[in-house]
């Protein structure tokens, strides 16, 4: 029987998680971890009856303990909590699917108790992998990938020496947008760029992913996960996302990993490794594809991605100050308070404003995120 837990269980990938779970009858659920939404976090507990859940806020937390009171599990909240939810002795898994910087502290927690990770928290590796995979190395625990691109890279690596890669071909769908111009895409209004073209995801990525800075802190993520240069990462516009991505070797090989765009299989797969499973569901049909194009991803309109090159490269603090700046900004969008342009000429300013940190701790980092809000902050009121 397999122990997981699993942060961010109310989510996108936390609840396809479970689905994961439901569908395997040799995965227990030891415990859960969720921001404010007690209602699915009670249907959750009273499914798979974890020992432990956390509630981000304590109010709410107090609402869950006295709906489960007939239960026999023990609720807490708030960074304390997470910490023990990441922790809980019985888990061999941490599923970290909790959104934000958040993360970072407990998947450290989960780690220095030896637990492997199933990593779906690109801000943990963003903005802490020089932390992060010294970390995993002196521990001795794994790092899953359960993001649909690096879950790719990681199959087309398995086997390989990691020495022999010479690039690795990161593929986009290059979003609801793909094509537009900046002056095109100023009236975009929310409810446009909620609509990806392939992936049915969260709120917060989908926005992501419609100004390519999602693929920019992807690029982030592959290059700690895989021990390469930022250089090294090719973005490549595969708009009907059938290819999730590939690796190029020294000898002009190319390993590409395809499949339909699910995010349950890259989950199970972190879940099993290395054992494959059979997964319900739909599979490719060439005949019916006919065929795939690639294009370049446009970096002119699209500054997301251009910007996390840049921060990328320079490294240090500045990919802390294009994830806080970056979240500040989404959440203004979605509250309808910035147009969408706006986003990225916010993560621009930002950057521009920052003194960089070369080696940062976690409380620097941590202390750069809340700076860049003020910073940010600042701004708007001006």
């Amino acid at each position: 029987m397999k122990k997981i837990a699993v942060l961010g269980s109310t989510g996108s990938i936390g609840t396809q998680t479970l689905e994961v779970v439901r569908n395997n009858g040799d995965i227990r659920v030891t415990a859960l971890a969720a921001g404010r939404n007690i209602e699915k976090l009670e249907e959750q507990v009273r499914e798979f009856k974890p020992k432990l859940v956390c509630v981000w806020e304590e109010a709410k937390a107090k609402e869950l303990a006295l709906a489960v009171r007939d239960m026999d599990v023990r609720v807490v909240s708030g960074m304390d909590g997470l910490i023990e939810a990441a922790t809980e002795a019985e888990a061999e898994i941490v599923v970290t699917a909790i959104v934000g910087m958040i993360g970072i502290r407990p998947t450290i927690a989960a780690m220095e108790a030896g637990k492997d990770i199933a990593l779906a928290n690109k801000e943990t590796l963003v903005t802490a992998g020089h932390i992060i995979m010294p970390l995993a190395k002196e521990k001795n625990v794994r790092i899953l990938p359960v993001d649909s691109e690096h879950s790719a890279i990681f199959q087309c690596l398995n086997g390989e020496n990691h020495r022999q890669i010479a690039k690795i071909l990161l593929t986009a769908s290059g979003g609801p947008f793909r094509g537009r111009t900046r002056e095109e895409m100023r009236e975009v209004r929310l409810e446009d760029a909620l609509k990806h073209p392939n992936w049915a995801m969260g709120r917060k990525i989908t926005i992501d992913s419609s100004t390519m800075v999602n693929k920019g802190l992807e690029v982030m993520e592959a290059r700690w996960l895989f021990d390469v240069t930022m250089d090294q990462v090719q973005v490549v516009v595969q708009p009907k996302s059938v290819i999730h991505s590939m690796v190029e070797f020294l000898d002009g090989a190319v390993m590409a990993q395809l499949g339909t765009p699910d995010m349950k299989l890259p989950i199970q797969y972190a879940l099993y490794y290395p054992e494959r499973r059979d997964l319900p569901g739909e599979r490719l049909d060439f005949w019916k594809i006919g065929q795939i194009t690639f294009e370049k991803p446009d970096f002119e309109n699209f500054k997301g991605i251009s910007l996390a090159y840049e921060a990328g490269r320079i490294g240090g603090s500045m990919p802390t100050v294009f994830n806080a700046a970056n979240e500040y900004a989404v959440s203004l969008f979605l509250d309808r308070k910035i147009g969408y342009l706006t986003i990225t000429d916010m993560i621009e300013e930002a950057m521009r404003m920052h003194q960089v940190i070369a080696n940062p701790t976690v409380e620097q980092i941590l202390e750069t995120e809340a700076r860049t809000y003020e910073v940010l902050a600042e701004l708007e009121s001006r």
